[in-house]
């Protein structure tokens, strides 16, 4: 859940600091490089995928 909590705050535009305090870090390191993950891009690739499997009719 923290993960998620902090890719969504990031993707939604927060800033980094702000999430880091939000979450309890000391500083932003730590969320930076082990929670955030882009999930955009991820969502993007899954739904290109999923265009190919299943192109329009």
């Amino acid at each position: 859940m923290r993960h998620s909590f902090v890719s969504l705050l990031s993707d939604s535009g927060m800033p980094i600091e702000a999430i880091s305090r939000l979450v309890g870090h000391r500083n932003t390191t730590v969320t930076e490089t082990v929670y955030r993950k882009q999930l955009r891009p991820m969502l993007l690739e899954g739904a290109q995928a999923m265009d190919q499997i299943f192109p329009d009719q």
